[in-house]
């Protein structure tokens, strides 16, 4: 995987569009969280939210790695 992506003339690490990605599947996760009530056994919602944020943007930064 290349490490820059060349968007109209201007390069853009692939990182940036792997933390795009990953913001959009963190909102349609914390949807399904909020639809389905699991929040109600976190202790802190937004703690938790961010931390899982960390998680599937970590798992996807080593999953470009391995690419």
């Amino acid at each position: 995987m290349p490490r820059e992506i060349a968007l109209f003339d201007a390069l853009i690490p692939t990182l940036l569009l792997v933390f795009i990605a990953c913001l959009f599947l963190q909102m349609a996760v914390d949807w399904l969280f909020t639809r389905l009530g699991l929040y109600r056994y976190v202790w802190h919602p937004s703690l938790f939210r961010i931390a899982l944020f960390f998680c599937i943007f970590g798992g996807a930064g080593l999953l470009l790695h391995v690419v």
